[in-house]
């Protein structure tokens, strides 16, 4: 399977460009950059810290959507709107794990889905997504007059989103479990004389600093009792791993948009 990487020379870019090398079955269609980036031309085998592929990283993104089969994308709500549509056009499958993007950039995603097959998802983890339907449960068990949820998370000091997309994702699961609507009960935050927290509201904590990769915590804290679930990363090769599988997975699927749920089986 031909796999193409967009923004492969940021982090996770380098990451994506390892494990496509690294996975059996899997070659790389090329990588792109954007305009005007110091490092295109780069051989793409050495931006994956491995030996020279003879081939070089560009800003063509149209050719790179023609030479893939796949093409994953973690780079900015703008480029992935814009590299979903480009799929659509192309017929190319695309995984987006892009973070911070708004529900127009989803809608529009959406859009794009109803003729090509994309997975996006806010997280690639197989961990996180199995948290995420543990979250979903536990919020059906224990119902908003005994337990209120709070979802924690912190993030190395660059990220540039709050709260990330992995706590929007599992409060759509703890509002799914409750099935209610997550934008009517989300309380993003506190400052002052905020008044007592009213029933059914599911809490978003953000932190920031140093360089954790990920660590996020939901609380359903009820009288007398507290339950936390828990998952924590310290690589962001979780990522890379989960993204170049939900790529394989789309392998002649049909059009739509599908989740990380999906191509675990969740």
């Amino acid at each position: 399977m031909k796999i193409g990487i967009v923004g492969c020379a940021g982090r996770m870019g380098r990451m994506l460009l390892k494990q496509v090398l690294a996975t059996p079955g899997c070659t790389l269609a090329g990588g792109t950059e954007r305009e005007g980036s110091a490092l295109l031309g780069q051989d793409l085998g050495v931006l994956a810290g491995d030996a020279p592929l003879g081939v070089a990283a560009t800003a063509d993104v149209a050719a790179l959507f023609a030479a893939a089969d796949a093409v994953i994308d973690f780079t900015a709500p703008a480029a992935s709107v814009a590299h979903a549509r480009r799929a659509a056009e192309t017929g190319t499958a695309l995984v987006i794990g892009t973070t911070g993007l708004s529900p127009a950039d989803l809608d529009a995603i959406a859009e794009a889905a109803r003729t090509v097959a994309i997975v996006q998802s806010f997280n690639m983890s197989l961990g996180v997504n199995l948290l995420a339907a543990l979250v979903e449960k536990a919020a059906a068990a224990l119902g908003p007059d005994a337990f209120d949820i709070e979802i924690f998370e912190m993030h190395h000091k660059h990220k540039v989103d709050a709260p990330s997309g992995t706590a929007i994702l599992l409060g759509e699961a703890a509002a799914k479990g409750r099935g209610v609507d997550l934008a009517q009960v989300s309380q993003r935050a506190r400052d002052g004389h905020t008044g007592e927290r009213r029933a059914g509201d599911i809490g978003f904590a953000a932190l920031r600093g140093g360089d954790v990769v990920g660590d996020h915590v939901v609380t359903l804290a009820g009288p007398g009792e507290r339950i936390e679930l828990t998952h924590r990363a310290s690589n962001r090769g979780i990522y890379a791993a989960g993204a170049v599988r939900a790529a394989q997975w789309l392998q002649s699927r049909k059009p739509g948009l599908y989740a990380m749920s999906d191509v675990l089986g969740l």
